[in-house]
């Protein structure tokens, strides 16, 4: 560890030590979705199938996200469950993708995940909070936010890239010392392939077994499941559908801005789409016009029938113009069955 890392830890150290200190619970029963890396672990697919199970059980889910790059200081109303209500410069990328794709889940964004939570509840009373309710809020990306009590922390734990080169940042991926998987009561182990209905037989390699072993290290009490980041279909930038099929015989390049592109890209691969060109960003990079220009002019020097990125991607374009040939490949989190009744047994 060096001087830097040090810094870091000594910082993250007595943050942690406060934010439990003065630790605040709402009072609703609250589950976090969180991870202990940097970026591409697979939240926001779970966060928004988390809160659609929810709704399948009679629940009432509220998600108090942080909206990361999100502009907007102080707690906002991200969406009442039909739709957003601010724009992706002001929420952050992620807040207005699960405001489009959640319907009847009310999203509130925020840096202090329990002023958002008692915000909602000032907010939303006479539409969500009425007697016959059972309340449930998600906290997504909330595995560091220590002032908030939370009934269950879900950890998910990247398959390809567990811990990084298990050093802190800046000098690694990791945001916690690897001992903090001890804090977990759920382990999801995502982007693994090929989990069959009923069985996670499959998933059972000599790299998940020596994965479990080291988790189990410093948490023996965690339900661990493995999950899938799954392809499941295209969408242009107007809405419309396509299946995977569509994609058979076409040519395509694709971009992205995410913490884990190479993620995204074998994803794609996997979906056995023609690829010509690659090219990625940082994390929630901010896209110019420019940019724009430079992936068309790339595209069409690959001779690529189509442009593909990820959903949230698409919410970074903003107002830069339509580009025709542009559509996004969504990815629905699929967990191992006993899954949600893991999650939702509080």
């Amino acid at each position: 560890m060096n001087f830097i890392e040090c810094l870091y830890y000594i910082c993250y150290s007595i943050k942690k030590l406060k934010d439990f200190k003065n630790q605040k619970k709402l009072p609703y029963k609250v589950i976090s979705i969180g991870n202990i890396t940097v970026g591409g672990t697979g939240k926001t697919p779970a966060t928004i199938a988390i809160a659609e199970e929810a709704k399948k059980r009679g629940l009432t889910p509220i998600i108090l996200t942080r909206g990361y790059k999100g502009k907007t200081q102080g707690s906002s109303l991200v969406s009442k469950g039909n739709g957003p209500l601010m724009s992706e410069i002001d929420a952050g990328d992620e807040a207005i993708l699960m405001a489009k794709k959640l319907e009847g889940v009310p999203i509130i964004k925020g840096e202090d995940r329990y002023d958002t939570g008692m915000f909602a509840i000032g907010h939303l009373k006479s539409e969500i909070f009425r007697p016959e309710s059972e309340i449930i809020f998600i906290l997504d990306d909330g595995f560091q936010h220590w002032r908030l009590f939370r009934n269950k922390d879900i950890l998910l734990i990247d398959s390809q890239k567990p811990f990084g080169n298990k050093r802190l940042l800046p000098g690694g991926t990791l945001r916690e010392p690897v001992n903090a998987v001890g804090r977990a009561d759920i382990i999801v182990i995502t982007k693994t392939e090929n989990i069959r209905e009923g069985t996670e037989d499959s998933v059972q390699t000599p790299k998940n077994r020596n994965l479990i072993k080291e988790i189990k290290k410093y948490n023996k009490k965690a339900f661990i499941f493995f999950a899938e980041h799954r392809p499941l279909r295209f969408i242009s930038t107007q809405g419309d559908t396509f299946p995977l099929e569509w994609s058979k015989g076409k040519v395509f390049f694709a971009f992205c801005g995410i913490g884990n592109p190479e993620s995204f890209k074998r994803t794609l691969i996997s979906s056995n789409i023609v690829l010509k060109g690659f090219k990625s960003y940082r994390d929630h990079y901010r896209y110019s016009s420019r940019d724009i220009e430079n992936i068309i002019n790339q595209s069409k020097k690959s001779k690529a029938d189509w442009i593909v990125t990820t959903e949230k991607d698409i919410m970074r374009l903003g107002s830069l113009g339509v580009i025709e040939n542009l559509i996004a490949l969504e990815i629905e989190f699929s967990p191992g069955i006993g899954f949600y009744d893991e999650v939702f047994t509080i």
